[in-house]
């Protein structure tokens, strides 16, 4: 019986002691959540302050686009066709139809890569290069850094050489001659060459650039070359088909006189539609 008052004291004490405890795991557990919120806090503030500021910059950046047309040619290349023309007597309604028709209007690959605009090849050219299939495979071009230094080199190109000289005794504004004059000379083997030169001239009235330099009345030739009709210039919507209608020819016989093998054209393209006679 004595041990009565012994043993309610042990009771009494472990149950004080797990009491404790308990209280202490409970305290763990607050402090563990109250740490995880301000982590998750911390994350979610990184969320909202980076990654939309990323996104709003990717939506806002402006696309660079390009129109090529003849016409942004020509407002674009014009300047530095007159300045070619004032240094070395090369008609600018010449630089500036050749470049029309060798470079597709800027979009080939010369042009859109290498600044190069009128096809001209290395030869001695310690410059930058590129590597383009032409009369042969892979035949190496000279790269530019700015389109005008193509421009320049095409006038160094005609006016250094001997066999263009004749071109030079025209007049300034004779356009047809020196169309004429460079296939003679051995510039273009293309039999068509000086009429696509010619027409791209008088559709677009670049004859105007000449006299301007010149300070010369500028002549007109629109109605001369519309009466012609043996070529047309590719407009927007046009197809093979809707040309051969419109000139009572066949697709096939345009393809067969522009060298086409398919029936894929461009806007600004001349396209021969009638056996010059």
């Amino acid at each position: 019986m004595r041990l009565k008052p012994y043993l309610i004291l042990v009771v009494f004490a472990l149950f004080m002691a797990s009491c404790g405890s308990k209280k202490k795991v409970t305290t763990r557990k607050n402090r563990k959540h109250r740490n995880e919120a301000v982590i998750n806090n911390r994350n979610q503030g990184n969320r909202n302050t980076e990654t939309p500021a990323e996104v709003v910059d990717a939506e806002t950046m402006p696309v660079r686009t390009y129109d090529f047309t003849v016409e942004n040619y020509i407002a674009d290349y014009a300047p530095i066709a007159q300045q070619e023309m004032r240094l070395y007597k090369v008609p600018a309604s010449i630089t500036l139809a050749q470049g029309i028709l060798e470079s597709g209007s800027g979009k080939g690959r010369l042009a859109q890569q290498a600044n190069n605009h009128f096809g001209i090849k290395c030869h001695d050219w310690r410059g930058e290069k590129i590597y383009h299939d032409d009369d042969r495979n892979q035949e190496c071009f000279r790269k530019y850094k700015h389109p005008k230094y193509s421009f320049r080199d095409h006038s160094l190109f005609l006016a250094e050489r001997r066999r263009y000289a004749e071109l030079f005794d025209l007049d300034e504004d004779d356009y047809k001659g020196w169309a004429k004059g460079l296939r003679q000379a051995g510039y273009a083997t293309d039999r068509r060459y000086p009429q696509k030169l010619i027409d791209l001239i008088e559709r677009y009235e670049l004859y105007r650039y000449d006299a301007d330099v010149l300070e010369r009345p500028s002549p007109s030739y629109t109605t001369t070359f519309e009466a012609k009709g043996d070529s047309y210039i590719v407009k927007k919507g046009d197809t093979l088909y809707s040309i051969s209608k419109r000139y009572n020819t066949t697709v096939d016989e345009i393809q067969r006189l522009n060298n086409l093998n398919g029936t894929n054209i461009e806007i600004g393209q001349t396209l021969l539609v009638k056996e010059r006679r």
